[in-house]
């Protein structure tokens, strides 16, 4: 099968063009670049010149389809040039294919290049100075220099810089991929959070509404009832507030929303309270100081998660809420009556229970739920111990 030679590009086929018709030009005209009484030129006369001139026009059909090959034939083209008086043009055009060889050449042949013209450079003006010992003679190595060693060099700089183009263009694509990558993970973050404080600021007085309207509407006591829908409006309004700052934290923040300062432990208080309100029997044991404030959220979250669950399916019997500091440690426990629960019962199950979980984690805490025996009977409890950074106030 043959070899099919590669397609050359349309600007080779422009070069290849203009240097024929130039070095044609200059020997119409009848200019050499050396008389014809030279000791080194042996095929004197005008018709040699064309030779090597087509030959190197050919070679430039392949200054970056095949730059090597094209630098090999040209070499050996511009060697017969020497024999001969000699074409301008070819000398240029050799120039342009030591330029590609190295700009557009495999990076082995980028970087050998530029050292075989230099030691070539060197040696061109060491060895006929060392013979003819004429500073003469020192203006072929400044010769062979030009047309060899400083085509090279300028494409091997060349090189350099679009390679460090062609880095720096991949690094932006790389970190604006990553900026993509850390906003979708940020976008996801935040959503997880905001459906984490749905949950545990609405649900709990959604239940209590849900409880006690069940209440309210299976006993004929007017004064239990009246009691009832008491409690259903408390809880109602404060559901509604929580909701209404859930949603102007959702809008796009345009000036008019104020801040509202997230739950600490010292709404502990409040929240116990309002289980007591809402039916349980709650104590809370809790040491007081200033704790850093995502831990603070945290266990806030946490009790109120567990005070819910409690309400929705504990037994009859003691709720015991307990927090305290220990050797940099928050530790905290949240125990109920087992009941009869209709929904999961396996640790870390449940919307509640694994949004529990999650806000450990984040804080690199430790996180556990489920049933235990306990001399009172069988129980359910929530413990969590939450690392306190060093440093935030206490």
């Amino acid at each position: 099968m043959p070899v099919r030679l590669p397609r050359p590009r349309r600007f080779d086929v422009h070069v290849a063009v203009g240097g024929l018709l130039g070095g044609l030009l200059l020997w119409g005209v009848g200019l050499a670049t050396r008389p014809h009484t030279e000791v080194y030129v042996l095929l004197p006369g005008r018709w040699p010149v064309l030779l090597p001139l087509v030959v190197m026009a050919g070679c430039e059909l392949l200054r970056r389809t095949a730059p090597r090959t094209g630098l090999l034939i040209g070499t050996a083209a511009i060697v017969l040039d020497l024999l001969t008086q000699g074409n301008l043009v070819t000398l240029l055009m050799y120039t342009d294919l030591m330029y590609a060889a190295v700009l557009y050449g495999p990076p082995a042949s980028a970087h050998r290049i530029p050292r075989i013209t230099g030691l070539l450079t060197v040696a061109a003006a060491v060895v006929p100075f060392a013979l003819w010992r004429e500073p003469e003679a020192l203006l072929i190595g400044v010769v062979t220099g030009l047309v060899a060693f400083g085509p090279a060099a300028t494409g091997l700089i060349v090189r350099n810089h679009r390679d460090a183009a062609v880095a720096a263009r991949l690094r932006a694509e790389q970190t604006a991929l990553l900026a993509e990558m850390d906003r979708t993970q940020a976008v996801t973050a935040e959503r997880a959070r905001m459906a984490r404080e749905l949950h545990d600021m609405v649900a709990n007085h959604l239940s209590a509404i849900a409880i006690h309207s069940t209440a309210a509407l299976s006993l004929e006591d007017p004064k239990t009832s009246q009691d009832a829908l008491v409690v259903i409006r408390e809880n109602s309004v404060a559901g509604l507030a929580e909701m209404r700052r859930l949603i102007g934290i959702l809008r796009d923040s345009s000036g008019d929303t104020e801040p509202v300062a997230a739950p600490t432990l010292d709404g502990l208080g409040a929240l116990v309270d309002s289980a007591r309100a809402n039916g349980l029997d709650v104590t809370l044991e809790a040491e007081r100081g200033r704790l850093p404030a995502p831990v603070e959220l945290a266990a806030y979250r946490i009790v109120q998660e567990s005070l819910t669950n409690a309400l929705k399916h504990a037994g009859p019997g003691r709720v015991a809420v307990t927090l305290a500091r220990r050797d940099g440690l928050l530790t905290m426990a949240v125990t109920s009556p087992y009941g009869d629960r209709d929904g999961p019962t396996a640790p870390g199950s449940g919307a509640g229970l694994v949004g529990m979980r999650e806000r450990a984690a984040l804080l690199d805490g430790r996180f556990e739920a489920g049933p235990e025996d306990s001399p009172d009977g069988k129980i359910w409890a929530v413990r969590a111990t939450l690392p306190v950074t060093e440093g935030e106030p206490e």
